[in-house]
């Protein structure tokens, strides 16, 4: 065994190619995003170019650490999109999700039997094809979302929610695909995934709820009653939440990993949770937090009595500020993740990750007559099953939602001339609005309370309306229905562990040469990790154009209630 890694300088060509292939990524994505909202893309294809599939300008050894460092980004990614997850909207949508991803599981399984008549496939190797094709590429599907802006809305909640799931039951796939080619297969195979995964979908909620929350209450309470101290300080640093954020991330993956489930499930569980601690828990600001409620105390302490008289609103809302506040934004999920973690992983481990995924294309071996067509023709199936998944989306807009519509407005109508019978009524409804107007122009004092409710109650009708916009055509569906084509890296580990373990029938003495049905599969893979996210960036640039077009009219969201918060 050596006792240690002799150094050598790397020659000035080694430095050139790989310098300028981290570079060539940065700047393909950068242009991609900026025209189809969808860079990855190209960083795909530039790990199929330069990568062993094509020129192999990449030494053997880079590609390697790239896949690895790469998957790493992958965690971080996936954790990202754990952090944007809105836990009032996944509430509210879990049973959409859960159809969403029912359906994203079952169409490509049921339609990969196509294969049996089209290649002779049999019913095992059916059921791999089908497992690699029933994933959603979670690296993907966050990073489309981050690009457009959809992450934290309706939209991306259900569509997150739902790709994680199907992941989920892809990663179980994994597991049990990799043992079907062995003499080990026993239930236990399939048993203990479902199990780990249902287990920490299950304790992780219970153990934020019984053991996180009392936590906090508890340090909160102690932190309030020192403040300046030594523990409220140390809790107040961001260094102290990086710290926390990274051992809780590190321990559910490890944790994860080593009882049986996904790391890329436990990293998004991670990421949800911190959310959950970020946006539903109280958190004392420390000094520079009540340092706004005190200076407002004291410039509102002059006409207590004044505003005591004409209505203390404002005198209620000071009292619950601290209480009511989030979690300091320097501390928060998202700002550590921006500060210790953004700039590397947008810019050397995300590349590195989709670059990966180019490197496992076997383009070379693909070129070929019957493989392309029947590639392509089961890559539409498996496109054409995925898109289902939009129809949940579209069931939104139905007939009897219109009536409902209809008799509310009517019904709403005749309470409005009913109220303008009564005498002096509307005169008493239209100066409220105005008479708070001079009320704040008459003491300095009372200007900023009086802005304040009109500013939240634009935010309301915007983003918290009871009865939020219809959208305006079938764009939600179309994105959602894109969204869910890619595959990725899930899809991509699944077939290669079938290709590895025989299944896909490939010849023990021909090492070198892949499999037909594995060729086939790579094909609709690629076709639908590629297309999907270009239609998803085609649709969110009409979209956006849509949007922006409007400004003389009232603007409209054209995505209606899935483009909100």
């Amino acid at each position: 065994m050596e006792s240690s890694l002799a150094y050598h300088e790397p020659s000035i060509k080694i430095i050139v190619i790989l310098s300028g292939f981290l570079l060539l990524l940065n700047i393909v994505n950068h242009v991609l995003d900026k025209l189809i909202y969808c860079g990855l893309i190209g960083q795909v294809l530039l790990g199929i170019a330069a990568g062993t599939p094509g020129a192999g300008w990449l030494p053997r050894e880079f590609e390697e650490a790239a896949m690895q460092l790469g998957y790493l980004g992958l965690l971080l990614i996936v954790y990202e999109g754990g952090l944007s997850t809105s836990f009032k909207s996944l509430k509210a949508n879990i049973l959409l999700s859960s159809g969403v991803a029912a359906t994203g599981i079952a169409a490509p399984m049921g339609l990969s039997f196509i294969l049996s008549p089209m290649v002779g496939a049999s019913p095992l190797q059916a059921f791999a094809a089908g497992a690699a094709l029933c994933s959603t590429s979670l690296g993907t599907t966050f990073t489309i979302l981050g690009t457009s802006g959809l992450s934290s809305t309706r939209l991306g909640v259900v569509l997150t929610s739902a790709a994680m799931m199907d992941d989920v039951v892809g990663l179980i796939m994994v597991q049990v695909i990799s043992n079907l080619g062995g003499d080990n297969f026993t239930a236990v195979t399939v048993v203990r995934p479902v199990v780990v995964s249902i287990g920490f979908a299950v304790a992780a909620p219970l153990v934020c709820r019984f053991i996180v929350q009392p936590t906090t209450h508890f340090l909160n309470s102690t932190r309030e009653k020192s403040q300046g101290g030594k523990l409220d300080r140390l809790l107040s640093l961001t260094h102290t939440a990086f710290a926390v954020h990274t051992i809780v991330l590190l321990a559910l993956v490890v944790g994860g990993t080593y009882s049986g489930t996904s790391g890329l499930f436990a990293a998004y569980i991670a990421g949800a949770a911190i959310s959950w601690w970020d946006s539903e828990l109280p958190h004392p600001t420390g000094k520079t937090a009540t340092a706004a409620p005190t200076g407002e105390t004291l410039t509102s302490s002059a006409p207590t009595s004044r505003k005591a008289n004409e209505g203390a609103d404002t005198t209620q809302d000071q009292p619950q500020l601290p209480e009511q506040l989030p979690c300091p934004a320097s501390s928060s999920g998202h700002e550590v993740y921006k500060a210790y973690y953004g700039v590397v992983v947008e810019h050397f481990l995300k590349p590195l990750f989709f670059a990966s995924i180019g490197f496992s294309i076997p383009v070379t071996r693909m070129f070929s007559g019957p493989i392309v067509w029947r590639g392509v023709v089961y890559a539409v199936f498996m496109t054409l099953a995925k898109i289902g998944c939009g129809i949940w989306l579209i069931s939104f807009a139905t007939p009897l939602h219109s009536i409902q519509k209809f008799v509310g407005k009517v019904s709403a109508l005749g309470k409005t001339k009913s109220k303008g019978l009564a005498p002096g009524n509307q005169c008493a409804a239209a100066p409220e609005p105005t008479s708070q107007t001079p009320a704040a122009s008459s003491s300095g004092v009372l200007e900023e309370p009086s802005e304040t409710p009109t500013n939240t109650t634009a935010i309301t009708t915007k983003n918290a309306s009871p009865d939020p916009e219809m959208p305006v055509s079938l764009y939600p569906a179309s994105i959602l229905a894109f969204a869910m084509v890619a595959r990725g890296e899930i899809g991509f580990l699944i077939s290669a562990l079938a290709e590895a373990n025989g299944i896909f029938g490939r010849q023990s003495g021909a090492a070198a040469q892949p499999s037909e049905l594995f060729l086939i599969v790579t094909w609709a893979i690629s076709l639908c990790t590629i297309g999907g996210p270009i239609c998803v960036g085609l649709l969110v640039g009409r979209v956006k154009k849509l949007e922006s077009n409007r400004p003389t009219r009232e603007k409209r969201n054209v995505l209606g209630a899935w483009g909100v918060s």
